[in-house]
């Protein structure tokens, strides 16, 4: 076994990587960039080497300088994980030219895979059902509209080199090929340095179901099963399970022999991925293939009791498959959630910031958390805005998807905006729990999914003023002082007479004028406008313990800079106490113009000052996290200033272009 590995890569697959390592006894060589100089990786490795700037292109995508610190540390191996180099060619070269074990595939694999047009083409020789398309090298922007033409929409362009939803778009109106090509070229170029597209025959509300394979050196070969990957936003996945729902055991050996032959026409070795499209009728396509380890492995992992880490290392390490195809089981049901800094109600914007306050569900048999972060770490615009994979597993699908719940409602986050009550509204709608998710589940479902539910006011409030009350109290009666005495009372005791606070409290802009009872020190009325319920408790830290009603309650409460968040299993709530109003002024700037609707950089600017512009119209793009955001005006208007170049980097509410008003006909 190896003595020492590199891990070529940040957050937590980096993490991930090192856990395993750890178990087999293998020292661990982290890198980092500027912006992951305290990330939790280089805290957890052995070593931890420094290898430039934040931008990837200036550390994580920099392959001489790994190589190097490679050799400088010792390391035998390098393991690239998933994303920057995982599926590089010349990287993989490089390893061999030095010496290095990649713990991957070998370059003909990666080389053939990689491009999605040859994958496509030695696919076909071997007899794998292919969509409709065009995966040729001409690359003529007329040839392109033309194939698309020819094949009939809606179409999907895809990046030839690459993955995770960069440099894709569908197209659903040929009016709309240019701009959608246009767009995908520069986010291909950008994520990957190659711009060339293919064109293939969009499925109507397919699903997307893929296969894990492994082989090795000595001609061996197994499929893990397959995983339900159908639930996306921007083509990328959010929801990941294992097995699919609804699989039939026909269908899953056809496609698991058909993803090990795609494997073996190439010669591969280690772990991949072979990604298809199920159709209704239980037809399915070859879309691609991975050739590293997929973000969604551990729902795998769960359902087989192996470890895909370890396999990797040991077949890198020239070892057999560690099991034969009939020593694989299926064991109950698992689901993947990813845990995002985004705001799904605004197109799903990165949401960069500070994990100001980050409490996740506790860990057990049927409970893992994957992640890179811990509180008080920095969600930048440099790097993908996950925050954790949530893994559960349970018997079947049904209590799996209970446990699933149950972990989110259990996820504290501050600082950012997140996709967690997006997840749970998605998971408990009805087509999801009767196992008809496609990859048009969330654009079918938008309307229950984006529609805003305000919390329960009435249900929320007695907590957040229990809260009020015991801090109040705890504040006004330290552990030295007698608190049944009201000599040493700061409230408004008097004698013959019930305690009362009256306060008001804060929710989204809303007042809301409270009175509280005091019966004893931990039992209070309270009322708020026509409602009045009788609540008692205790507060220990940020845990409070409530029963409103006879109903009893765990609740956690986070004070941060006047702003309070109460976190209970029903919902969030986030109020603010109403201070005396003592005749302060607030300046607000009427004419603020264009604002940036998230952290990131300006690629590209389309208008220029005196242009008149419609509703509509791209004015701006944008990229965070390695997305492009086209901002387009919310209306007419000409364009007065600009304040940002193209290249630059600007945080999420500045101004970017000030738009004078005017009619579409003046």
């Amino acid at each position: 076994m190896f003595k020492k590995i590199l891990i070529a890569n940040r957050g937590e697959i980096a993490c991930r990587v090192i856990r395993t390592a750890n178990k087999l006894g293998i020292k661990t060589v982290a890198v980092y960039s500027d912006a992951d100089a305290v990330a939790l990786h280089v805290m957890i490795a052995d070593e931890a080497i420094h290898i430039g700037g934040s931008a990837p292109s200036e550390s994580y995508l920099d392959m001489n300088r790994i190589i190097d610190v490679a050799k400088q540390t010792g390391a035998e191996a390098i393991h690239p994980g998933y994303g920057f180099l995982s599926e590089n060619a010349v990287f993989c070269q490089l390893c061999a030219d030095n010496d290095l074990v990649f713990i991957g595939p070998p370059v003909t694999a990666i080389e053939t895979m990689g491009s999605k047009s040859a994958a496509k083409q030695i696919m076909e020789s071997a007899d794998v059902p292919l969509l409709p398309g065009y995966h040729g090298n001409d690359q003529d922007p007329a040839l392109l509209k033309k194939a698309a033409n020819e094949i009939g929409y809606p179409v999907l362009l895809k990046a030839v080199s690459g993955g995770g939803g960069k440099g894709m778009r569908q197209v659903l109106d040929p009016n709309d090929f240019d701009e959608a090509l246009a767009a995908a070229k520069r986010e291909a170029s950008s994520s990957f340095g190659d711009d060339a597209m293919l064109v293939e025959k969009y499925l109507q509300q397919p699903r997307h179901v893929e296969v894990q394979v492994f082989c090795d050196a000595k001609g061996n070969g197994v499929y893990l099963f397959e995983r339900d990957c159908s639930v996306q936003r921007r083509h990328q996945k959010i929801i990941e399970e294992a097995p699919a729902p609804m699989m039939q055991d026909g269908i899953r050996e056809k496609m698991g022999e058909t993803a090990l032959r795609a494997a073996r026409v190439v010669s591969y070795e280690g772990a991949g991925t072979v990604e298809f499209l199920l159709d209704s009728t239980g037809d399915f396509y070859f879309m691609e293939m991975n050739t590293r380890l997929q973000v969604e492995h551990p729902v795998t992992e769960m359902i087989t009791g192996q470890d895909l880490v370890e396999w990797q290392l040991k077949i890198a390490m020239g070892e057999p498959l560690p099991c034969t195809q009939d020593q694989l089981t299926i064991s109950g049901h698992s689901f993947e959630a990813r845990i995002y800094a985004e705001d799904p109600d605004n197109d799903f914007l990165p949401a960069a910031g500070k994990l100001t306050w980050l409490q996740q569900p506790a860990e057990s048999s049927h409970v893992r958390i994957d992640t890179g972060v811990i509180g008080g770490d920095d969600i930048g615009v440099f790097y993908d805005p996950m925050i954790a994979k949530l893994i559960v597993w349970d018997e079947n699908r049904e209590q799996a998807l209970q446990r699933l719940d149950q972990a989110l409602a259990a996820y504290r986050i501050l600082g950012v905006t997140t996709n967690i009550t997006f997840l749970r509204r998605l998971i408990a709608l009805p087509g999801f729990v009767e196992k008809e998710p496609g990859t048009e589940f969330i654009e079918r479902n938008k309307t229950s999914l984006f529609q805003v539910v305000d919390p329960c006011i009435e249900s929320l409030v007695p907590l957040a003023c229990l809260y009020l009350i015991l801090r109040r109290h705890q504040e006004q009666h330290p552990r030295s002082i007698d608190p049944t005495s009201p000599w040493n009372a700061k409230d408004n005791w008097r004698m013959n007479a019930p305690r009362i606070f009256n306060e008001t409290i804060i929710v989204a802009g809303d007042e809301y004028s409270i009175s509280t009872e005091a019966l004893s020190l931990s039992d209070y009325v309270i009322t708020v406008g026509d409602y009045v319920t009788r609540v008692s408790g205790t507060l220990t830290g940020n845990e409070l313990i409530a029963t409103v009603d006879g109903h009893r309650q765990v609740a956690v409460i986070v004070d941060q800079n006047s702003c309070i968040t109460l976190f209970s299993d029903m919902a969030t709530l986030e109020f603010q106490v109403k201070r005396p109003d003592v005749g302060e002024e607030v300046s607000m700037d009427d004419n603020a113009g264009f604002k940036a609707p998230m952290n990131g950089t300006v690629i590209r600017i389309l208008v220029a000052v005196g242009d008149r512009v419609i509703k509509g119209d791209t004015l701006v793009i944008m990229e965070a996290m390695k997305m492009e955001h086209a901002i387009k005006a919310p209306d007419p208007g000409i364009v007065s200033e600009i304040y940002f170049s193209e290249g630059d980097l600007v945080d999420g509410g500045a101004d970017l272009i000030s738009i004078k008003p005017s009619s579409t006909d003046s």
